[in-house]
């Protein structure tokens, strides 16, 4: 088997995996969640106003701040979702599978066993509250 076909064999095996079935049942459950949309389409009208308001050459400072007071509030709302926030988990659940597989084809590009590639939690950047690197 060559490597493409091998990462044919490997996109199969990540859509029959638990964390990518979770994936696709959350997004359909907030798909069907009507308030969780309307609160979605409200947060993207906000965000757009907020965006073209701080295009403009005379910006109305005061109202730039309300409006990104409104916006977080709104972003906020919407992560106290039941719906979101499974998502959310299942999301960042998923996204580690994917770093874990990047890592063992990368360590594999460069030499290393993929048998002995063990998963490296990576850095976030954000160093507060951060133990230090190794």
């Amino acid at each position: 088997m060559d490597a493409i076909q091998a990462a044919r064999e490997l996109g199969k095996a990540i859509q029959s995996d638990a964390r990518y079935m979770r994936v696709m049942q959350a997004q359909e459950n907030n798909d069907r969640d009507k308030n969780l949309q309307d609160q979605i389409g409200a947060f993207n009208i906000l965000r757009s106003q907020l965006n073209a308001e701080v295009q403009k050459d005379d910006k109305d400072t005061d109202k730039i701040k309300e409006m990104d007071t409104n916006l977080k509030a709104m972003y906020a709302k919407i992560f106290e979702n039941e719906n979101m926030r499974e998502f959310s988990d299942a999301r960042d659940e998923m996204q580690e599978m994917l770093t874990f597989v990047n890592q063992i084809v990368s360590g594999s590009a460069g030499g290393q066993d993929p048998e002995t590639i063990e998963f490296q939690q990576s850095c976030g950047g954000d160093c507060g509250g951060c133990a230090g690197c190794s």
